[in-house]
């Protein structure tokens, strides 16, 4: 019995796959993958082609995915355009990134924040004040878009970076996200700490943050995408275009003429797109730890 164990034991041992060699045995992995990884990348590399298309390829049926006919006229006309409005395209970019870069460091101090009060502290109200983000994961932007307007003018944020930031400064998903990795943090390591005289900055700097990165990466790439893609601001509560943003004045090049503005809108969609695939790229590693691990070991 015990050799027929050991015997099994072998050939499964045996028959494991080294994933940095090829096998014959990973021929049926292929055959499934790659199918559905071309598939999964023909919009990433329709919106690119998309942008070098003439006007007479982006209008053709059936749609091509390659542009047969490569050009750079969608980014000329696009900077043309932008150099002949009183306010130039720079402008809006460096709003942008202000707001993008000073809202995700605010939403990334206060989702830490967050996630350790409720994960490791008690107090009065935790369990009802933890609903009430919960609950607030049921609304879209546009249900509580009134009710914002009339916090933001009663404050005087109107024509203000602050306009922009604060509505975004915090985000129940992420805060939901990174409170779930914060609860598999065992308490012994955090009391382990305490006994040896470690405050709380100290803790939350040294413990908490490294064993949450991926769950913070995560809420940083869901807290960019919705930063930079965001018009609310610059739609209800700007009336300077000096404060605009970069997805706002985008957004507008085709609403007056959608025909004629096809190709600066391929153009511009390139451009709003283009950052997010970059921080997802540099941060998939650790969204991919977010989604496979279960707990800490």
């Amino acid at each position: 019995m015990v050799k027929t164990k050991r015997r099994h034991k072998n050939s499964f041992q045996g028959s494991k796959i080294d994933p940095r060699r090829f096998s014959r045995s990973q021929i049926k992995f292929y055959i499934i993958l790659i199918p559905l990884a071309i598939f999964m990348i023909l919009p990433v590399i329709m919106i690119i082609s998309r942008a070098f298309m003439p006007l007479g390829e982006l209008y053709a049926f059936p749609p091509h995915i390659l542009a047969h006919n490569p050009t750079m006229t969608n980014f000329k006309n696009l900077f043309k355009l932008s150099s002949s409005t009183g306010v130039p395209m720079l402008r809006y970019l460096l709003n942008s990134v202000i707001v993008t870069v000073f809202t995700v460091l605010l939403n990334l101090i206060i989702t830490i924040l967050g996630a350790y009060t409720f994960a490791k502290k008690s107090f009065k109200g935790k369990a009802a004040l933890f609903e009430i983000n919960q609950l607030a994961l049921m609304f879209v932007p546009t249900s509580v878009a009134i009710a914002r307007y009339l916090v933001i003018t009663k404050l005087n944020l109107t024509d203000t970076w602050l306009v922009h930031i604060l509505p975004l400064a915090a985000m129940p998903v992420g805060l939901f996200l990174v409170k779930q990795f914060t609860d598999q943090i065992p308490n012994a390591l955090i009391e382990a700490a305490v006994v040896d005289g470690a405050r709380e900055t100290l803790i939350i700097r040294k413990i908490i943050v490294p064993l949450i990165r991926p769950a913070l990466a995560t809420s940083v790439v869901l807290t960019f995408q919705q930063v930079w893609m965001a018009t609310e601001a610059s739609n209800n509560y700007t009336s300077t275009d000096t404060m605009r943003t970069l997805a706002y004045y985008l957004g507008s090049l085709s609403t007056n003429n959608a025909i004629a503005a096809a190709g600066i809108t391929a153009a511009a969609s390139v451009i709003m797109f283009i950052p997010n695939l970059i921080i997802f790229i540099c941060m998939q590693s650790q969204v991919m730890n977010t989604m496979s691990h279960s707990g800490i070991k």
